[in-house]
């Protein structure tokens, strides 16, 4: 089995490392969908701050 070093990287944060990690991901391809027009900023806002309170992140999400 070949593990790759993103895998090793993985692995290795924690649970709360993971779960900060997801939620800058799915921050981007919130933004990426703003930037494309396939959401609204209404869209785009509503989102961010339903994520951001699920995941319990800071409203920066630095």
């Amino acid at each position: 089995m070949d593990v790759s070093i993103e895998d090793e990287k993985w692995s290795s944060l924690t649970h709360e490392q993971k779960n900060h990690e997801l939620y800058l991901r799915q921050k981007a391809l919130l933004q990426q969908f703003l930037e494309k027009g396939a959401i609204s900023q209404a869209q785009h806002d509503k989102s961010l701050h339903d994520l951001t309170e699920k995941m319990h992140e800071d409203a920066s999400g630095v």
